[in-house]
């Protein structure tokens, strides 16, 4: 699993950082790409990256805030100019699928791929084989969610010697059990999985939030999560303007991060008013409540393997 941060400023985009979206690769686990807000010159910031737009399955908007959703209209034209026919489906607050669909209209803007926009309330999002979305309203000064990820356990490493030794041979056999399915011998006997496997492996598990003031459902969806995305507007000097807005400092992002116990914090959607010079200072205030902490720009590249966090 790897993060990638297309823009990581607050409000509007700035020489230094665009507005908001990240992109959640789970290619390696065979589902694609999934972007979570799509700020104004998202596409222009994917065309710095190597993904590819017609590889984006699925869109989470944290809300209806112009810097978190003036890229979307372009972004989905060009998803059809660049070849993408598989279908999207975009998850966000009440309102979505109406201002899509009249920019889309109003504009004349054809697509040439099923086009599937669900709007959201608290709970499971949904569910399939492999992961589990939920979501829960944040505090912020318009209605906004955060979601939760987690992958379901993986099967457990096969013993190869131990399968071999069980008559086993090598080739397709062996992934099957790999994969959790019990096989039959030549000479009749089954093998089952559970016997050439260890014990399955956890999945891993994010919380990637929209804007927000400190809250409880923040600390509940980030609870024992691998890694949490919080937004950082402002520095604990300025926390008077992050009340007044519905927003947070990094001093309340590392409290979320230490309540949850979660194994590392990202902070974004850093205020303009932060030169590149200050980012040291955000790092420090955060890491004095909270150690693991990373403040993101713009194409910033991070992986969780062997239940670590690396910026790659």
């Amino acid at each position: 699993m790897e993060l990638f941060f297309l823009g990581t400023g607050a409000g509007m985009p700035s020489k230094q950082r665009n507005t908001s979206s990240l992109i959640l690769n789970l290619s390696a686990e065979n589902k694609g790409y999934w972007m979570f807000d799509c700020g104004e010159a998202t596409q222009h910031q994917l065309l710095r990256t190597s993904i590819k737009p017609r590889k984006i399955n699925k869109i989470f908007i944290t809300h209806l805030h112009g810097d978190h959703i003036f890229g979307l209209p372009g972004f989905l034209g060009s998803r059809s100019f660049l070849g993408g026919d598989d279908e999207l489906v975009i998850y966000g607050p009440t309102g979505i699928k109406e201002w899509i669909m009249s920019s889309l209209r109003l504009t004349k803007t054809h697509l040439t791929y099923p086009l599937k926009i669900e709007e959201i309330n608290e709970g499971l999002l949904f569910e399939d084989e492999q992961f589990k979305v939920s979501t829960l309203e944040l505090q912020h000064v318009i209605e906004c969610f955060g979601f939760r990820i987690e992958q379901k356990p993986l099967p457990g490493k096969l013993l190869v010697e131990k399968a071999v030794e069980a008559g086993v041979p090598k080739g397709p056999l062996l992934k099957k059990l790999k994969d959790g399915l019990d096989v039959e011998l030549d000479d009749g006997r089954i093998i089952y999985s559970k016997d050439v496997t260890g014990a399955p492996q956890k999945g891993f598990s994010l919380a990637i939030l929209g804007d927000t003031k400190y809250c409880s459902a923040a600390v509940e969806l980030a609870t024992g999560a691998d890694i949490l995305v919080h937004e950082a507007t402002f520095d604990n000097e300025t926390g008077n303007l992050a009340k007044e807005y519905g927003h947070s400092t990094i001093g309340d992002a590392a409290r979320t991060a230490k309540e949850a116990n979660v194994n590392a914090l990202i902070a974004n959607h850093i205020s303009a008013r932060f030169m590149q010079a200050d980012i040291e200072n955000l790092q420090k205030q955060g890491s004095t409540i909270f150690p693991n902490v990373h403040i993101a720009e713009d194409f910033s590249h991070f992986e969780w393997k062997d239940e670590q966090l690396r910026k790659k």
